[in-house]
């Protein structure tokens, strides 16, 4: 048995890390979020990102499992639990039942306060004035608001500082207990001092008003993630024995036959196995326009069927679906920190401390000179009561999570929120030619054959060719009419310049003309400075035949170069092919700069050759080849179309496929910088001039709960304005849903 435990301990430990996401209730404000934050990447083995707006954690675990994480957390004042399938509905019921409570009290707190604030207009009148009420009523309005209704102000700062970090229930509960606490005095003892039962009272009520409106603005904010939700019908027609019926699409399994009716959304990723229709695929590409489905195409769940019935097979069910995979996306970017974000943690971990220090300064400067304790005691609690480090923690969170849902809606997915930061600031922009400015779909257009017949020569190619995946590959095969080709021995393949093989008995080459040393010819020449791609197939020293392939523009690719260059843009062309073709197809888009002859395990080279320390650089590619080159650039876009590689690969992922998605990402991200810069602005502004002011006595306490209240409200709205955000009409489309 200690052999055996001694195995097990031993493969834990060369266990890889895993990345786990919890949620967190208990957080009030940015200083909650960084001391959780600094408390878990002190724990060995961890490290971790807590998001405020979200209500998360990441936390990636090089040791130990997610009992310590869930102890650590505890340990901090706060309470977590493992993000699961079912997660976001529990969480969702438990923020309506407390958002039902928190109204509740809301109310019982407005009824309470508001004889104390209706005095208020009297109290300028002097001491006594008949329409002030009389202290005892005001001391029993006052006391069930301090310490009934603002009980979880006293929960969270004890749990605050129990856990060796303060927040802004901490500033809360001290100030409104100071304010009571001085009146309860004068009440008591029948001291002629004036009575600020109303502003303690006030604060409490406009701090709860102004969390309501937050956690109302907060749930907009992920309004993109439930909508995609809903779009998933619970149940699927699925065929067993001959027969239709209803099952949950959870019971679903990779091929299994499911039908899709008129009207309704796919249930699941498939492949169309009988019938046509028309499916409308905005919700996950954010393209208006119908994609007509036929035997052989992909569909895709949660998108809308408009006519025809289709048969389909299941391929991706669960989480395996496109859908499930931009959901995971958009809530991995949301959860993710902005490195702008850095300075407002920063601040937010010694904000509260601070902020004490300058309520004890404050009351000791107007005790000390004005000579009075009541005024000194007053501004001091002001002090306190303005201060708010809700909106520095909300400021880029909400303005993420915002971009990004409407990223996600125009077919845009950004991967986390540093490369949506980087998005902005790109100087150079390398493109992969095909599948990217091309249509992806080659075909062959001419056979100049110089031995042999056409259709001997194409089957010989054909042969060579019929293992391949690669475009070029396609595009020779789809021209032989049989599928009864020869076998080829002795296959070999040549990166960047052809294969070999030997095919029925013959010895035979097939690759670019300057591998087989035709590259000079006057017909190679002709055919590439059409913008065609030309092979040759040899056997020996013999040229069996010329074969140009053409991969046709896309429609949108040179509008959308355009859009990139006047942004001011370098835009630079990566291509295999030879300068001759490079050089017509740059012409075509209007590309003034491309490099050719770039072999596939050389493009991140090239990537990296761009690169001069000072300006980033972006790579746009689609296919396997293109994944070491997404990876090398400081951002990474791939188109839709591409493989898994290069989606594993990308910063960001076009679903559709248009090259002017790239422009419409740069937008949003500029946009969404714009956001986050204003309210950071806004947050450090708010408490730049609101503390002085409150330090000088120029603020009632009541008008300091107020303003604290609406500061992180406004930042949320602010964010919100990102919603009427959309990508730019351009050739061939209709702006995204």
């Amino acid at each position: 048995m200690a052999d055996l435990s001694t195995v097990d301990v031993a493969e834990q430990a060369e266990l890889p890390p895993r990345v786990l996401e919890f949620s967190i209730t208990g957080m009030t404000c940015a200083a909650c979020s960084t001391r959780l934050e600094k408390v878990l990447n002190r724990q060995p083995g961890m490290q971790a990102s807590v998001n405020l707006a979200t209500e998360r954690a990441r936390v990636r675990l090089a040791e130990g499992d997610e009992a310590a994480v869930l102890a650590a957390v505890a340990k901090a004042g706060f309470t977590a639990a493992v993000v699961d399938g079912g997660t976001r509905a529990r969480e969702k019921a438990f923020k309506a039942q407390v958002d039902r409570a928190e109204r509740r009290q809301f109310v019982y707190a407005a009824l309470l306060t508001l004889p104390l604030v209706a005095q208020m207009p009297f109290m300028w009148l002097g001491e006594g004035h008949d329409s002030e009420l009389p202290r005892w009523l005001q001391l029993l309005l006052a006391t069930p608001v301090q310490f009934w209704i603002g009980a979880r102000f006293y929960r969270g700062a004890w749990q605050a500082l129990r856990g060796g970090g303060a927040n802004m229930d901490v500033l809360v509960a001290l100030g409104t207990s100071m304010a009571w606490g001085l009146s309860a005095v004068v009440t008591v003892f029948g001291l002629t001092a004036h009575v600020y039962f109303e502003g303690g009272a006030a604060v409490i009520t406009l701090v709860l008003l102004g969390k309501l409106l937050e956690a109302r603005a907060k749930a907009r904010t992920s309004e993109a993630i439930e909508s995609l939700l809903r779009l998933q019908p619970p149940t699927a027609r699925v065929e067993r024995d001959g027969q239709w019926v209803e099952l949950p699409v959870a019971a679903l399994m990779p091929g299994d036959v499911f039908q899709v009716r008129p009207g309704e959304n796919v249930p699941v990723d498939g492949e169309v196995l009988d019938g046509a229709s028309q499916l409308n695929e905005a919700m996950l590409t954010g393209e208006s326009m119908p994609v007509r489905k036929q035997p052989g195409d992909a569909v895709y769940a949660a998108t809308a069927n408009a006519q025809g019935v289709l048969r389909c097979r299941a391929m991706g069910v669960g989480e395996q679906t496109l859908l499930a995979g931009i959901i995971r996306l958009v809530s991995e970017a949301q959860g993710s920190k902005a490195p702008v974000q850095r300075l407002a943690d920063q601040i937010a971990a010694i904000f509260v401390p601070v902020v004490g220090a300058l309520a004890v300064l404050t009351f000791v400067a107007w005790w000390t000179l004005a000579g009075d304790f009541v005024p000194a005691l007053i501004n001091a609690v002001t002090v306190l009561v303005i201060a708010c480090p809700c909106a520095l923690g909300l400021a880029t969170p909400t303005a993420i999570m915002v971009g990004t849902g409407q990223g996600a809606k125009a077919g845009i997915l950004v991967r986390n929120a540093e490369a949506l930061e980087r998005a902005e600031k790109i100087g150079i922009l390398a493109l992969d030619k095909t599948g990217t400015l091309t249509q992806g779909a080659p075909q062959l257009v001419d056979v100049e054959v110089r031995q042999g017949s056409r259709d001997t020569v194409l089957r010989l190619a054909a042969a060579l060719e019929q293992h391949s995946e690669h475009p070029l590959a396609r595009a020779v095969l789809a021209a032989v009419s049989t599928v009864d080709l020869p076998s080829v021995n002795h296959f070999i393949a040549h990166p960047g310049q052809g294969i070999a093989g030997e095919v029925a008995g013959r010895a035979l080459r097939l690759g670019s003309p300057d591998w087989l040393g035709v590259a000079d010819e006057a017909a190679v020449l002709a055919l590439q400075k059409q913008g065609k791609t030309v092979v040759v197939l040899s056997e020996g020293a013999s040229v069996l035949a010329i074969l140009a392939i053409a991969d046709a523009l896309r429609p949108t690719s040179v509008a959308a170069v355009a859009r990139l260059r006047a942004r001011g843009l370098r835009v630079v062309m990566l291509t295999g092919d030879n300068a001759a073709t490079a050089a017509s197809i740059a012409a075509q888009v209007g590309i003034d700069e491309f490099q050719a002859h770039i072999l596939p395990a050389d493009k991140a080279a090239a990537v990296n050759a761009l690169k001069d320390g000072k300006t980033l650089v972006a790579m746009v590619g689609d296919g396997v080849n293109d994944a070491p080159a997404l990876a090398a650039a400081d951002v990474g876009f791939a188109i839709g179309a591409g493989s898994d590689a290069a989606l594993e690969a990308a910063d960001l992922t076009l679903l559709r496929n248009d090259l002017a998605g790239v422009a419409d990402a740069i937008d949003l991200s500029i946009v969404t910088l714009r956001k986050i810069r204003q309210n950071l602005f806004f947050a450090f502004i708010y408490n730049v001039i609101g503390i002085p002011l409150a330090a000088f006595g120029l603020l009632n306490p009541v008008l300091a709960g107020a303003a604290m209240a609406m500061s992180s409200v406004s930042v949320v709205s602010n964010s919100l304005l990102l919603k009427r955000w959309r990508p730019q009409p351009g050739v061939g489309r209709e702006v995204g849903a």
